[in-house]
């Protein structure tokens, strides 16, 4: 079975757990678009539903699609997120942010009563840091910035090659304004003790590292099958 059809399966089984009036909170990236695809038929034959989307792209779907928009400054709660990501661990633990949104799907998974991950099983590890890890940073002070986070590696016994993610030519901007540094930072022992050392570095406006955030993970299997973890 090919990873579309595992994001298809999982969309199916992670769309039942929408109920009529809800507040969503919806991810960025190809998994969350085939969710979107089967929220917006559900609304066609009747839902009722209003969805905080956390980029641009997901925004401009939204609206092609007949979804309901809200601004989370709008809204008093969110009772649902659903979103992708890039690699999960046996505790929930993720690495996200690969489409650049790391920052304001942060935001919504931490404003949401539940959130659900979705993803097909080749982004199952047994330990965090086997791609990079995505950091959001500051144009300003961003070389600083940068030697922070190689003394940070250094420290940890990390590896340090941090590369500036671009768009074309040109350096890539992410929604909120900001720059992303892929860190290859290799297999991470201590995801919680990177996460807190990561935020507190001035110049960093968020990471990649999701820890203690995700309730469900539905995992697309290659046999046709879900994986449910629950936390």
């Amino acid at each position: 079975m090919d990873a579309l059809q595992m994001k298809k399966n999982v969309a199916r089984l992670a769309i039942q757990h929408v109920d009529d009036g809800m507040t969503l909170g919806m991810g960025t990236g190809s998994t969350s678009k085939e969710f979107m695809i089967l929220l917006a038929e559900k609304i066609a034959n009747g839902l009722h539903v209003q969805v905080v989307p956390s980029s641009r792209d997901t925004e401009n779907f939204c609206k092609k699609n007949g979804i309901l928009l809200r601004s989370i400054e709008d809204v008093s709660s969110i009772d649902l997120s659903v979103d992708g990501f890039d690699e999960i661990d046996s505790r929930l633990r993720l690495i996200k942010g690969y489409g650049g949104a790391l920052l304001r799907e942060k935001i919504i998974a931490n404003a949401s009563s539940r959130v659900i991950v979705i993803g097909d099983e080749s982004k199952r590890v047994d330990f965090l840091g086997r791609g990079m890890l995505p950091i959001e940073v500051d144009s300003f002070g961003m070389q600083a910035t940068i030697s922070a986070l190689a003394e940070l590696a250094s420290c940890l016994g990390l590896k340090e090659d941090f590369r500036l993610r671009r768009n074309g030519s040109e350096l890539f901007v992410s929604d909120g304004g900001h720059h992303i540094v892929d860190a290859f930072f290799g297999f991470i022992p201590d995801p919680q003790l990177l996460s807190e050392e990561l935020s507190n570095i001035p110049g960093v406006m968020e990471h990649g590292l999701f820890i203690d955030m995700v309730d469900c993970a539905i995992i697309g299997m290659s046999n046709g099958e879900c994986l449910v973890l629950e936390k």
